[in-house]
């Protein structure tokens, strides 16, 4: 099993408020995404490059409460007091092939594109969001048609109290990327993005 980085996850209490933070930052439009049906979210979306894309994710007032906990620890207190300090850059998904649903593997859906992801059954983040969930795409993945706006990942860092034991888990899957992985107090996630107006740290 191979591995790559697939995108960015960064929560926020309003879509309306993640989107605005991060086109702040950045400089460029995000593009609509669409619905989950199987969590109560909603997200916009911006392409990477040809290969990755990040995501802006958060409760859709609009929909029903899920049957489940919501995915990302959306539902928990904790995360609720980070995102209240603002969105934040809280998980990253790694792209894999031949992820069979089962266990923590879900099939999901977000209008025409359809995907496996590990999700554990009380929505926690692995290793607190620093160890990535797996995703296996069914249809094309987004960044083959996002708009390119010119925004690259140039780096990855995660901060974890446990580097070896995440070290352990990327060796594992192989993984392909800029990451760069050191030790931390507590779980902490910065990636470090080259945009039309210079580099932006989130």
């Amino acid at each position: 099993m191979t591995a790559h980085l697939d995108h960015l996850v960064i929560a926020a209490r309003t879509l309306d408020e993640g989107r605005a933070w991060l086109e702040g930052r950045l400089g460029v439009n995000m593009q609509p995404g669409g619905a989950h049906d199987t969590f109560g979210t909603h997200n916009a979306v911006l392409s990477l490059g040809s290969e990755a894309y990040l995501e802006v994710v958060a409760v859709d007032p609009a929909a029903p409460a899920p049957a489940r906990p919501r995915w990302f620890a959306l539902d928990t207190e904790s995360m609720r007091d980070q995102l209240d300090a603002g969105p934040a850059l809280i998980h990253w998904v790694a792209g894999v092939e031949g992820l069979s649903p089962g266990g923590e593997v879900l099939e999901l859906s977000r209008g025409e594109n359809r995907w496996n992801l590990t999700v554990p059954a009380d929505g926690s983040l692995p290793m607190y969001g620093v160890a990535p969930s797996l995703i296996h795409w069914l249809t094309p993945p987004p960044p083959t048609s996002l708009e390119d706006v010119g925004v690259r990942l140039v780096k990855l860092q995660l901060g974890t109290s446990h580097p070896d034991r995440l070290r352990a888990r990327l060796d594992a899957l192989e993984f392909r990327g800029e990451v760069e992985v050191y030790e931390a107090p507590q779980a902490e996630l910065r990636a470090v993005l080259q945009t039309p107006g210079g580099l932006v740290t989130l």
